[in-house]
């Protein structure tokens, strides 16, 4: 074979990234066949140009994803859409076709640089999608094939192809964004009401923002663990689905104060808080606490939208009503608890299997612009769940199923 017809091989940047399509995967060198074309191919050479292919559909050469520009808490400002290259995938990596990606309350937090202040724009942003293996480097072949199914979670996932380390990705069995709300959201709760709930049977928990992508996740763990669950929503809509995953008690703020609620129908106190509204609501659940109560705070989405991107609060007594009440108040950040994180996607991806698990999405369907579809619809996403109209995991289709058109 003569060097010129190697060069696919070599991919944009000139580096050995892209391992052999259609042989030398499995117990092979995937270079052997150099001297031996005849007897089988490198690559599939009728797609040199592109050197990355998902049954027969060629990649394009450039794509959109969103670019945070400019540091805000206002996403419209922060982020733009760009066209660039299709990025190229290095010795352990995989190009991913995104098909689905994950909106999270925290991509304003991101957006904003308050995760890392030493990070200055152009930066990209998103957290989580799932899509199609369509190109991967050589080492990375060992795990994974063209036309796997995976999902991740890392950064620059809001992009039609986002090049991901094979090792930060976990395969799933279809491309169905219910895998998305296991990712951040879903782990999110399993962890934290594992590793800093201490649930025990019969105790009395409380979920904030339970309808929303993370609350469901925790209304179901803590009903597992033998608990009695209530959970805030903001229609009666919300409250259905909650009494539908188990809910015992649903309040919808807008019709019930929800203070007075707790005071009334627990007055022995909350067991266990899940929290991530901040403000108000988390003074309530300070006050609700039972003896020895803990309030796991995983956020505080009423402050994400201001300047300082903390909601106010009135602590000057808290120490006192934590002491008064043996009681604790413990922050949960995932990144801090990636050791637990294999463990806690594999259990959840087996009762979704199951059937033990809801994962409910919302792809805007009843958004006022309709479904969002396309990556131009992440700006509309963020805005929809920020005004709190989501029921679940709020979720993008950035592009529809591939058509094969392969005569292989």
């Amino acid at each position: 074979m003569s060097s010129r017809l190697l060069l696919p091989l070599l991919g944009r940047t000139g580096r050995r990234t892209i391992s052999a399509v259609g042989g030398g995967r499995r117990g092979t060198d995937a270079l052997s066949g150099v001297h031996a074309a005849a007897r089988r191919s490198i690559i599939d050479l009728s797609y040199s140009a592109h050197f990355m292919d998902f049954k027969g559909s060629s990649i394009p050469s450039s794509m959109k994803k969103l670019v945070v520009t400019k540091l805000s808490p206002n996403f419209r400002e922060a982020v733009s859409a760009q066209t660039v290259a299709v990025p190229t995938p290095g010795d352990a990596d995989l190009l991913v076709r995104n098909r689905f990606v994950g909106i999270n309350a925290s991509d304003i937090n991101y957006s904003s640089g308050r995760y890392d202040p030493s990070v200055k724009p152009p930066f990209d942003a998103g957290f989580e999608g799932v899509g199609e293996v369509v190109g991967l480097g050589l080492s990375a072949s060992s795990r994974y094939t063209v036309g796997d199914t995976v999902a991740y979670f890392g950064s620059g996932a809001f992009a039609e192809y986002t090049v991901v380390p094979a090792k930060e990705t976990v395969p799933v069995p279809a491309v169905k964004p219910e895998f998305l709300t296991l990712l951040v959201s879903g782990a999110t709760a399993y962890i934290a009401m594992k590793r800093l709930g201490d649930l025990a049977k019969g105790e009395t928990v409380l979920v904030t923002a339970a309808a929303g992508g993370t609350g469901q996740f925790a209304v179901q763990f803590a009903k597992q663990a033998g608990c009695h669950v209530i959970g805030t929503c903001s229609s009666n809509e919300k409250a259905g689905f909650l009494k539908s995953i188990g809910c015992d008690r649903p309040i919808n703020y807008t019709a019930e104060d929800l203070a007075k609620t707790l005071r009334k129908e627990y007055p022995q106190g909350i067991d266990v808080v899940y929290e991530s509204v901040g403000g108000s609501v988390f003074e309530i659940a300070v006050n609700s606490l039972a003896n020895k109560g803990r309030l796991i705070v995983i956020g505080f989405i009423s402050g994400y939208q201001s300047a300082s991107g903390i909601p106010p609060f009135r602590g000057g007594t808290l120490p006192v009503k934590l002491l008064q009440k043996s009681a604790s108040i413990r922050g949960f950040f995932l990144p801090h608890f990636m050791s637990d994180y294999r463990e806690a996607l594999s259990s959840m991806m087996q009762m979704f299997a199951k059937g033990k698990l809801v994962c409910e999405v919302d792809c805007g369907d009843l958004a006022q612009e309709g479904r969002f579809v396309g990556l131009e619809s992440v700006f509309r996403a963020v805005d929809y769940m920020y005004a709190g109209k989501n029921l679940g995991k709020v979720v993008v289709e950035v592009a529809p199923p591939a058509v094969s058109n392969s005569k292989l």
